[in-house]
């Protein structure tokens, strides 16, 4: 059994996880802005700094697998929030803990991607840019400058949705291009990327209440009829942490009752052009 780090533990699809992973016999170190092992805010560099030293300290240096499963969604009424949160606190915190995943000769990462990437037709090209060069200041500036800019009609019901879809794309993006280093690839510790559609969490219900959800009135399609349970995406998660899945990173799995094959059959496979 393993020691594996989950962030967002406290409610969830973060729980959800912790949840898993503690009944298949793994010590699991949770994060959390409360009621968790380790409480830090991990949208600034100070909680990210100081989740990492205290997880280091509480796994003495050896790591089997992290579950970055901490984020926000669309309601957030701050894009540079959303900036912070979603992107740059997974990458963050996983570079620092990428030396005790690869003192496990075996460590496994999974973050917590969303089928919106792929299926919100309002990526920020811009801001993908300013996320993988690191950049956070200006990604959180430029964020917040085109929330502004945003038709009246988006802000008022899901005020940084561009925000939430092009961070989870950006991110997606940086576990591909990052798997496949040698400093993660040679030295066995392995990232892939699971992509929820329409889970019923509180991030999800933001007030509401799940009775009150209709698959069939969703407004992306939902093939299945009905929505997620954060169980759902726990059990992918916990997949890909398993000491089995060696040979695949770099993977983005998308759990989302067929909504994006639905709005897209044919993006994928694509053929390869010369």
């Amino acid at each position: 059994m393993g020691t594996h780090v989950v962030t967002g533990a406290a409610s969830g699809m973060g729980a959800a996880t912790a949840r898993v992973l503690r009944e298949a016999g793994h010590t699991v170190i949770g994060i959390d802005l409360r009621d968790a092992d380790i409480t830090a805010d991990l949208g600034t560099d100070e909680g990210r700094a100081a989740a990492v030293s205290e997880v280091l300290e509480r796994c003495a240096g050896r790591l089997d697998g992290v579950a970055a499963v901490a984020g926000v969604g669309p309601s957030m009424p701050d894009a540079g929030t959303v900036v912070s949160v979603n992107y740059f606190n997974p990458v963050r915190l996983l570079e620092g803990l990428l030396p005790a995943l690869a003192a496990s000769g075996a460590g496994r990462v999974v973050v917590i991607g969303s089928n919106s990437s792929t299926t919100v037709p309002m990526i920020d090209d811009q801001l993908v840019g300013h996320l993988l060069a690191g950049d956070e200041e200006t990604a959180r500036e430029h964020a917040r400058a085109a929330q502004d800019a945003a038709p009246a009609s988006v802000r008022a019901t899901s005020p940084t949705i561009s925000a939430y879809a092009t961070t989870k794309f950006a991110l997606a993006r940086w576990a591909r291009r990052t798997a496949v280093t040698p400093e993660w690839a040679r030295r066995g510790v392995l990232l892939n990327v699971v992509a929820p559609g329409a889970v019923v969490t509180p991030l999800m219900l933001a007030g509401g209440r799940p009775e009150d959800l209709d698959a069939d009135a969703f407004p992306t399609p939902m093939p299945l009829g009905v929505f997620g349970d954060p169980e759902d995406i726990a059990f992918w998660v916990h997949q890909f942490l398993r000491p089995e899945a060696r040979f695949t990173t770099g993977a983005v799995l998308c759990v989302d009752g067929g909504t994006d094959a639905a709005m897209r059959p044919d993006a994928q496979p694509t053929a390869m052009t010369v």
